[in-house]
């Protein structure tokens, strides 16, 4: 295993800052300063401390995880690993897992294009673009995941992003008046009539890009982990305990 990290000293803002006696909150308001100000367009969703002590795990709106010292000043990208009695474990994915399913929840079902399971016994939200071979071999197998009892809901994630012809695509679905049959016929690489009306697919995108989507399908799951790729049908459903 590579257990090299990246650490990059960065001149952030000029000045120091006295760390004794910091009030609670004024690290953490500390660090987001001056990241914001290091990095312009960066949004900085939470700081909190890390499990490593003086290092705390920023979430940003792009998805990345960062860690910072308590000065701001030094930086480290990558995954934070943890040495356990059962080997290595992913701090930072855990991370990224516990506040994905968060975002999620915050974002809530909103103009999800769904294939709900009679005998439902499990969720899987899948970030999909219509053009994407894996998407459509996927879509293939919802009748057999609904078998299984999986329910699937759809969240938009044109790769190509807006204003594409892709993109276009995937409103047009949604607008339509039966989803599930658009979605059935651009999948199958048929013609939809295009349409236009109020959407929620910038939304998804988005979301996307938060909960760190960067290839489709992405397959989240209800306690927040992400499987990325293709996975065939029984296999989801015996990684869900299903069979």
């Amino acid at each position: 295993m590579n257990m090299k990290r990246v650490v990059m000293a960065l001149g952030l803002v000029a000045g120091t800052f006295a760390m004794a006696g910091a009030n609670a909150g004024e690290v953490e308001d500390r660090i987001s300063e001056r990241l914001t100000k290091a990095v312009p367009g960066l949004e900085v969703i939470s700081v909190r401390a890390s499990e490593a002590k003086g290092l705390y795990e920023v979430q940003s709106n792009n998805g990345d995880t960062i860690y910072a010292t308590e000065d701001g000043q030094y930086l480290m990208t990558g995954d934070l690993l943890k040495i356990t009695d059962q080997g290595i474990a992913n701090v930072t994915e855990e991370a990224r897992t516990e506040s994905r399913q968060k975002t999620m929840a915050d974002f809530g079902d909103k103009g999800l294009i769904s294939y709900p399971a009679e005998n439902e016994k499990a969720v899987v939200n899948v970030f999909t673009d219509i053009d994407c071979p894996y998407c459509r071999k996927l879509h293939d197998e919802v009748p057999q995941l609904n078998e299984y009892g999986i329910t699937v809901n759809y969240y938009a994630f044109p790769r190509s992003g807006p204003n594409t012809a892709s993109f276009r695509k995937y409103e047009s679905v949604w607008c339509a008046d039966d989803q599930q049959a658009a979605m059935d016929a651009a999948k199958a690489g048929r013609q939809v009539a295009d349409a236009s009306c109020e959407n929620p697919v910038q939304e998804q995108f988005e979301l996307g890009s938060r909960v760190g989507v960067t290839g489709t399908p992405a397959i989240v799951l209800e306690d927040g982990n992400m499987v990325r790729g293709y996975v065939p049908a029984k296999r989801l459903a015996e990684g869900l305990g299903l069979l």
